[in-house]
């Protein structure tokens, strides 16, 4: 469910005309709808309902501050995979003990700024990173809560890119060496072993990956308990997908019933990773067109925003729909939507039958609140766009457009160049 909808042919986010949003803050912008946030995570949330779990928004969809505030207020906690996450999670209010840590690449600093803050865990990647925190705990005089971040070898069935469970991925520890880790964490006086952890991947449109992965999870637990290493955290990370355009993932109450009649008898406290469940169709791209253009072979409608905007369609090849803020009669055509960036593999959509869009229509380009403003870049010297949030009539700026001033902050000539 989404709060975008038409009312006499004009699209609307809640209660405010898009229209009227462009006309305000100018293009190319991201708009996200508090209403349907908020709706998508008590869904979520309430399909654990009666079993112990903690719900951490992964950041790295959206890490917006006031997206992070409105769900915590909400209850959720945070899964993040770096400093500047950790910094922008605490920031916007969560509750560093419903904070978990996961990625490869955890730097020293980062590491001790997560034990300053209190964080749940770590969800440790390698045998050399548990090594790096027991030493980092140990000259800071605390105990860091761990769990392992296993590698089940599951084909979560989704682009290669975003998938994360194969033993061919760099992602966690292979589950085949995970029980010799553990031993070996068990020995090292600044770590407190207390959880089970993975991630599969990204957008998976199918509950029995999860299950599949939750299965030898369990059967890790069971050796961990008899060794006398009892887990109170079993974190199955995040990754359900959203249908962006004929998917049809399954609804959060199918994927909770099942996973936790799985897990009936298992004393875990569940913890959970969604991203793009909760913030995907939530928010849209809104961009301007520029100019159309017609050779022999393509037909282009070219807009102001463009691959460094949002980069899931050259990167992924991923489908966004595309629709017209202002719907008018008018044939229909068979076009590629790009943008401006000098690069053949900049679009938004690829020969796709659309409005037959003209010089100063505005469209929305879909399903964009995740992985969107969060993947964006400054290439071709484009500053970031603006970012705003409905709630019910009203509109608020939650991220300035940047300027030519930003854009180039912190950089200087030196001196043997003047």
């Amino acid at each position: 469910m989404h709060h975008f909808h038409y009312q006499n042919n004009e699209l609307y986010c809640e209660g405010v005309p898009v229209k009227a949003v462009a006309a305000k803050v100018g293009t190319p912008f991201y708009l996200y709808s508090s209403a349907t946030l908020s709706h998508h995570y008590r869904v979520f949330d309430g399909a654990f309902e009666g079993f112990p779990h903690v719900v951490c928004f992964a950041v790295k969809a959206n890490g917006n501050l006031a997206i992070l505030r409105l769900l915590a207020k909400q209850g959720a906690g945070a899964d993040i995979v770096s400093g500047g996450e950790l910094h922008r999670a605490i920031t916007a209010g969560v509750d560093p003990g419903k904070i978990v840590y996961s990625g490869v690449g955890k730097r020293p600093e980062e590491i001790r700024a997560a034990l300053r803050a209190g964080i749940l865990l770590f969800n440790v990647e390698s045998s050399m990173e548990l090594g790096e925190i027991n030493r980092i705990a140990g000259r800071m005089r605390l105990k860091a809560r761990v769990g392992l971040r296993i590698n089940p070898d599951i084909d979560p069935k989704t682009h290669p890119y975003i998938s994360t469970g194969l033993k061919k991925n760099k992602f966690g520890i292979d589950i085949e060496r995970a029980f010799q880790d553990y031993l070996r964490a068990r020995e090292l006086s600044h770590l407190e072993v207390i959880g089970v952890a993975c991630h599969i991947g990204s957008q998976i449109t199918e509950v029995d990956p999860f299950l599949d992965a939750l299965e030898r999870l369990k059967e890790l637990i069971g050796r961990l308990e008899q060794a006398g290493i009892p887990i109170r955290y079993l974190d199955l990370g995040g990754g359900l997908g959203i249908c962006y355009d004929q998917e049809e993932p399954p609804h959060p109450h199918e994927y909770g019933e099942k996973l936790v009649e799985s897990l009936r008898g298992l004393k875990c406290t569940l913890i959970l990773e969604p991203g793009r469940v909760l913030v995907g169709n939530a928010g849209i791209l809104v961009t301007k067109v520029l100019y159309t253009k017609e050779s022999e072979a393509k037909h282009f409608i070219i807009v102001d925003a463009g691959m460094n905007d949002l980069a899931r369609p050259s990167l992924y090849g991923s489908y966004h729909g595309i629709r017209s803020v202002v719907k008018r009669p008018g044939p229909r055509v068979k076009a590629s939507l790009v943008g401006p960036i000098c690069e053949s593999g900049d679009f938004l959509a690829k020969d796709r039958e659309m409005a037959a869009f003209q010089p100063g229509e505005l469209v929305a380009v879909m399903s964009a609140g995740a992985y969107g403003f969060s993947m964006s870049s400054n290439y071709n010297a484009r500053p970031r766009v603006a970012e705003i949030l409905v709630q019910d009539q009203e509109f608020y700026v939650i991220r300035k457009r940047e300027t030519y001033r930003q854009l180039i902050w912190g950089e200087s000539i030196p001196e043997i160049l003047k």
